[in-house]
C-alpha cells in the first residue's frame, strides 16, 4: 500500500505564483520633484488588488538623489551577439566606478524569478521613460545573449565574433526569460492645458511646422507610445497579449500642478480602465499559471562580474 508523501519539499511548478510590478517613472518624492509619480501610486494600488498566496514583488526605478541609476546599453550585440553576455556583465554589482541600478535591486534576478511583470509608466514626449527604455535596453541580452563569457575570456571582442560563427553558439544561444508574460500600462495627458483643445500647443510662432493631425499617439493610440517594448518582449519569447497593453489619458486640459497622484484617483475613468487591466493581468496570470524552469533561470542571472575589478576590461 503506497505511503502518503509527506515531504515539506514540493515540486517547483506547485509554487506560488510570482509577479513583478515596476514604476517607471522618473519622479520621486526624495528627488527634485519633492512629488511621487502617478506610476508609483499605481504600482502600489496594483499591488493591493494581487490575490492572497502570489509573491508580489514591487520596483520604484524612479530617480532619488544619491541612488544609482540604471547604466547605458554599450551596444556589444553590434559588435557580437556572443559578446552580449547574459545577464548584462558590462556593469557589475557594488561598482564605486560605474554604479548600476540594475545590479544593485538585483533586476536580473527578479524578472527571471518573475512569472510575470507588469509594467506601468508614462508617456514622455511621445515615448516611454527613459529609466524604463534604459532597462529594456539592458535586456537586450535575454534575446540570445551568451551565457558562457568563459568562452571569450568575459569581454573579448575577436573571440566572441569567432564563437558566433561556430557551431557551438547555435546550441548556447537562447531567449532567456522565455515564457514569461509581460503587461504594459501607461499614461498620457493629452497636452494638459499647453494644447487648445484640438490637438495644437497654444504657444507657436510657426504654427505650420506643426500639424495637428499627424500628431502621434492621441487619445486610444497613447499605447503605441510602448509599441518599442512590447515588440522587444514578443521578440524574445515573452508574451504580451493585446488585452495586457494598455493606456488611458489623466489631466487633459489641466495645470500639471493639478495633475498630481492626488487628482489621478479622482478621474473616474481613468482608474476604471487602470483596474480593468489589473483584472485582465490576474485573470491572464492566474489561467496561464507557473513558468517552468524559473529557478534555474533565475541562478543564471547571477552575475559572472568580477567584484574585486574596478574597471570593464
Amino acid at each position: 500500500m503506497a505511503t502518503k508523501d509527506k515531504s515539506p519539499i514540493q515540486p517547483q511548478d506547485s509554487r506560488p505564483l510570482r509577479v513583478l510590478l515596476i514604476a517607471g517613472s522618473q519622479r520621486r518624492l526624495h528627488s527634485c520633484p519633492g512629488l511621487d509619480s502617478k506610476a508609483r501610486a499605481l504600482m502600489l494600488r496594483m499591488a493591493a488588488m494581487m490575490p492572497a498566496g502570489w509573491q508580489t514583488d514591487i520596483e520604484d526605478i524612479g530617480n532619488e538623489h544619491g541612488k544609482p541609476k540604471i547604466q547605458s546599453c554599450n551596444a556589444c550585440v553590434s559588435s557580437s551577439m556572443a559578446l552580449c553576455v547574459w545577464p548584462c556583465n558590462c556593469y557589475g554589482p557594488q561598482s564605486e566606478n560605474q554604479p548600476d541600478l540594475m545590479w544593485n535591486i538585483d533586476l536580473y534576478g527578479r524578472l527571471a524569478r518573475a512569472d510575470a511583470w507588469a509594467i506601468i509608466g508614462p508617456v514622455n514626449w511621445y515615448g516611454p521613460t527613459s529609466n524604463i527604455k534604459l532597462m529594456f535596453d539592458r535586456l537586450v541580452c535575454m534575446n540570445g545573449g551568451n551565457p558562457r563569457p568563459d568562452l571569450i575570456d568575459k569581454k573579448d571582442t575577436l573571440k566572441a565574433q569567432a564563437l558566433e560563427r561556430s557551431p557551438l553558439w547555435r546550441k548556447i544561444s537562447r531567449n532567456h526569460l522565455s515564457g514569461r508574460t509581460a503587461a504594459f500600462f501607461c499614461y498620457g495627458d493629452d497636452g494638459a492645458d499647453e494644447e487648445d483643445g484640438k490637438g495644437m500647443p497654444r504657444r507657436l510662432k510657426h504654427p505650420e511646422w506643426f500639424d495637428a493631425k499627424a500628431q502621434p499617439q492621441r487619445g486610444a493610440d497613447v499605447r503605441q507610445a510602448y509599441e518599442g517594448l512590447v515588440w522587444q518582449c514578443r521578440y524574445s519569447d515573452v508574451e504580451v497579449p493585446d488585452s495586457l497593453w494598455k493606456c488611458t489619458v489623466f489631466g487633459a486640459g489641466k495645470p500639471y500642478a493639478d495633475d498630481q497622484a492626488e487628482d489621478m484617483v479622482q478621474e473616474a475613468r481613468g482608474m476604471k480602465a487602470f483596474d480593468d487591466w489589473v483584472a485582465a493581468f490576474i485573470a491572464h496570470v492566474e489561467k496561464k499559471g507557473v513558468v517552468p524552469g524559473a529557478r534555474e533561470a533565475e541562478l543564471s542571472a547571477a552575475t559572472t562580474t568580477n567584484r574585486e575589478r574596478k574597471t570593464v576590461g
